[in-house]
């Protein structure tokens, strides 16, 4: 049985901004974006010229919010996807640290997110590093 990948996350980082969306792709619709280029989160950050990963975590924040009110921080039970490693491969590995601010702050605002690679490795200094390092001081792995 395949898993049906229903809501997917999205990211477009450009030097200026940072968009995420979360898109249905039964019928090809963004369901939830958040965005620095909001006029709203944009007067909040101090970016400048750049936006650097506290703007990203805002920009996550700011989704979870938008999620919840529409009811789909679980994806309809299903979780919302998100492939770290291909976001990374496209953006570029100097954005790698925005992308998991992006991720983290949805997972800490208590949307399900479900990762596609096993063998994600957040960076150090990241909640997710973190828990992954105590999860395996905990129960270590064959």
């Amino acid at each position: 049985m395949t898993l049906l990948k229903r809501y997917v996350l999205r990211l477009f980082i450009s030097l200026k901004y940072i968009t995420a969306n979360v898109v249905d792709r039964n019928n090809g619709r963004i369901v939830a974006t958040a965005s620095t280029v909001e006029h709203a989160l944009k007067n909040s950050l101090e970016c400048g010229r750049s936006c650097n990963a506290k703007a990203a975590a805002v920009v996550g924040e700011v989704l979870a919010m938008r999620l919840r009110v529409d009811g789909l921080e679980h994806g309809q039970g299903r979780g919302i996807h998100v492939n770290v490693n291909k976001e990374i491969e496209k953006k570029g590995f100097q954005n790698r640290t925005k992308i998991w601010a992006v991720v983290n702050a949805l997972n800490n605002n208590g949307v399900k997110l479900i990762l596609e690679d096993e063998d994600n490795i957040p960076p150090p200094g990241s909640s997710s590093y973190i828990d992954r390092q105590r999860d395996d001081r905990t129960n270590p792995r064959d």
